[in-house]
């Protein structure tokens, strides 16, 4: 591995040092995501367990809870790929399933729309700095392109009929933009907070997590309707 993936990274108030549990609380909050994803596993299996796409999703997000777990004990370049990577394959995969399962979109659609999304994800810290230089949300910016996805798909479902995965999004929407603005006050507020707000980016991020699981759960993939033969 290149020298630059062991370099110390200290990006958030909690952490005064390069020890392992130099950010005790900001590493012990990711047992939200676990939790999230065990607890979306028993609701999975009470559903019949034969729905491949949540249980992928259940996957990423314990993988999610454990790479951001690595980033905010180890803090270096590697654990940050093992924290952020996890995050965009949930989002990616979770816009997929959205496009078929929600809006009904066959994969001739669904697939290109996705893949304009996470273009568009890709891009849009590059946009945002040009419109906003130095506005940097404390790092939050890049995750404006999925608050932004949950309240218009969420909007899109209640306009095309699909009211309660809509309500779903949207109330994920607005549980991910609380748990941003933590994300975003967490250097702000160093001097009157040492330990800063990221734990609770953590804790309403599983939450939003886990809301987006159950809807997937409950509203599994409309069955094709057999065709009769006179």
């Amino acid at each position: 591995m290149p020298e630059s993936w062991f370099r110390p990274i200290d990006s958030y108030c909690e952490r005064l040092g390069p020890g392992f549990w130099a950010e005790p609380l900001n590493a012990a909050s990711n047992v939200a995501f676990i939790a999230a994803a065990l607890w979306a596993l028993v609701l999975w299996r009470r559903a019949g367990a034969r729905d491949g796409p949540a249980l992928w999703l259940i996957i990423v997000t314990l993988i999610v809870g454990t790479g951001s777990f690595l980033f905010h004990t180890f803090a270096n370049g590697w654990s940050l790929l093992a924290d952020v990577l996890p995050i965009g394959v949930f989002i990616a995969s979770y816009f997929l399933l959205a496009m078929r399962r929600y809006l009904n979109l066959g994969p001739a659609a669904a697939i290109p729309v996705t893949a304009l999304f996470i273009a568009f994800d890709l891009a849009f810290d590059s946009l945002w700095f040009r419109v906003l230089p130095g506005v940097s949300l404390n790092g939050s910016a890049g995750y404006v392109p999925a608050a932004l996805a949950l309240l218009i798909v969420g909007i899109a479902c209640l306009s095309l009929g699909a009211g309660a995965p809509g309500r779903a999004l949207l109330a994920a929407a607005c549980v991910f933009i609380l748990s941003l603005s933590f994300r975003s006050f967490d250097a702000a507020i160093c001097a009157t907070m040492p330990a800063g707000t990221h734990f609770l980016w953590h804790a309403l991020n599983a939450f939003v997590l886990f809301i987006l699981m159950k809807a997937a759960i409950v509203h599994p993939p409309r069955k094709k309707p057999n065709h009769v033969q006179d």
